[in-house]
């Protein structure tokens, strides 16, 4: 007699599921606006009942929220500032930008220094011929730079000097802004990988929901296997997750200067103190500040100078030679030697054939191209920004449309959705459903938040990302925009799938 019970009762329970969800979907309407009144007490406690015949969990609102990986970090909680004072003490590239500084110093100290004189010996019919003479002895020389060549020296390569201290400024922004976008790469994978995890649960709690409705012969097959494929494409996006956050953090660790250092959790938050910039001063700043512009014009100065330079070398230095030397000819009527006699020079070079004129005339182009390379660096510099503004730009309006419309709405279709489950008017795969979607927004708002701190950090830090490339000395051919290298897109999502 109980089992005829209960098989008359589990039948009774699948047909009014039936019969509600057909009215449902024959009126969506009033499935969106109910008009009949709430349920009293009793049919409460009849509903929940049957929820916990079929054994489908009460359901409880769980929304995504980004911070979490921090709040039970797995390893040592690592701040910004920590990162960046480790980066300025181990980072190779900003010794290198020192090394250079000093180099351009020494190469300048050595430009401005005294030709060194000139000591040797001398000899004159060393034999003696028929009076048993001869001549030996020593002399000096010593040229003298004339028209302040000295000076044009030191002054031109004083220019290096500082197109390296330029250099060195630039490279600790690089390296600033490079691990600034490490880490906000890392903290971004840090929430995916949360937000990955959540999707996941979720869909096993949807495997678990489609067996049990197909034990009571509301699913068949064939959904149980959609449900099973779709928890494992997301559990496959959990593992190639996991590898994104290892990678990232790999790469903030080289920039640092510490590839040993052990994983650990990033504090922060993507979504607070969000960056706002103005287009129009982004580029007015960039084109005002950016060490390009800097070095560029310290071109056209170092230009200027190699000119002057060249056009005082026809002028003549001045050639002194003087000695001593013993002269063992006979030719007093006492029979001695003549003695230690002195001598002496004087001379210019005569510049008659050639007054520099070919190099005056490669050094009047050298200026006409360092000025046109001004003229080209700032045109780099504008049409490399303009990617990256429309980049900051996007990303923003993601942000925007993330924050303010998509999972506003997508949090209340899931709020709905749990309260109509509640009350045995919506299913539980339905619930699951808009609970996944709305966790998969939250997927693509990280990324958007991502893209909008990389390329805010990039347009703030004047286009110079890659703190591993190594400080131009002066005078390569491609030093004033090099480090123009704009960052990458954020990374695509797991399985291909963009937000």
């Amino acid at each position: 007699m109980k089992k005829v019970t209960k098989k008359f009762l589990l039948t009774a329970i699948c047909t009014l599921i039936l019969q509600a969800q057909s009215a449902i979907a024959q009126n969506p309407v009033q499935q969106m606006h109910p008009q009949q009144p709430p349920a009293s007490g009793d049919q409460m406690q009849e509903m929940q009942g049957m929820h916990q015949h079929m054994n489908i969990p009460a359901l409880k609102p769980e929304l995504p929220r980004l911070g979490r990986a921090q709040e039970s970090p797995s390893g040592k909680l690592i701040q910004l500032e920590e990162l960046e004072e480790m980066a300025l003490e181990k980072n190779p590239t900003l010794r290198q930008a020192n090394a250079e500084i000093a180099a351009a110093k020494a190469r300048q100290l050595q430009s401005g220094l005294y030709p060194n004189p000139k000591v040797g010996y001398s000899g004159d019919e060393i034999r003696g011929g028929s009076f048993g003479g001869g001549e030996q002895g020593f002399f000096v020389s010593q040229p003298i730079v004339t028209a302040g060549k000295l000076g044009l020296n030191r002054k031109m390569f004083g220019q290096d000097v500082r197109i390296s201290e330029i250099e060195s400024q630039e490279q600790s922004l690089r390296v600033m802004n490079a691990v600034r976008i490490g880490y906000f790469r890392v903290l971004s994978a840090q929430e995916m990988l949360d937000a990955k995890k959540d999707v996941a649960r979720i869909a096993g709690d949807a495997v678990k929901t489609a067996g049990q409705l197909r034990n009571v012969g509301q699913a068949d097959e064939s959904e149980v296997l959609q449900a099973e494929v779709e928890q494992q494409k997301l559990e496959m996006d959990v593992l190639m997750r996991e590898n994104t956050l290892r990678q990232e953090w790999r790469a903030l660790a080289a920039v640092v200067g510490n590839p040993g250092l052990e994983m650990g959790t990033v504090a922060g938050y993507l979504d607070r103190n969000l960056p706002e910039l103005d287009e129009q001063k982004a580029i007015e700043v960039l084109l005002r500040e950016s060490p390009s512009v800097a070095i560029a014009q310290a071109g056209v100065d170092r230009a200027e100078v190699a000119l002057t330079r060249a056009r005082r070398e026809p002028i003549p230095d001045i050639e002194l030679r003087a000695g001593l030397s013993q002269d063992r000819e006979f030719l007093n009527p006492a029979g001695h030697p003549v003695g230690l006699i002195g001598f002496a020079e004087i001379g210019v070079q005569l510049h008659i054939f050639n007054r520099n004129q070919g190099n005056v005339q490669a050094a009047r182009k050298d200026i006409e191209r360092a000025q046109a390379e001004t003229k080209r660096v700032e045109l780099a510099l504008r049409e490399r920004s303009a990617t990256i503004l429309d980049m900051y730009r996007n990303s923003q309006i993601m942000v925007s449309q993330y924050r303010n419309q998509l999972l506003p709405r997508a949090q209340r279709a899931y709020e709905l959705l749990l309260n109509r489950h509640g009350v045995m008017t919506a299913s539980y795969p339905q619930v699951l459903k808009a609970q996944e979607t709305l966790f998969q927004l939250q997927d693509g708002y990280i990324s958007a938040l991502e893209g909008l701190w990389v390329n805010a950090i990039t347009l703030q830090g004047l286009l110079l990302t890659d703190g591993l490339e190594p400080p131009a000395r002066p005078g390569e051919i491609d030093m004033p925009v090099r480090e123009i290298n704009v960052p990458t897109q954020p990374r695509a999502l797991p399985s291909g799938r963009q937000p």
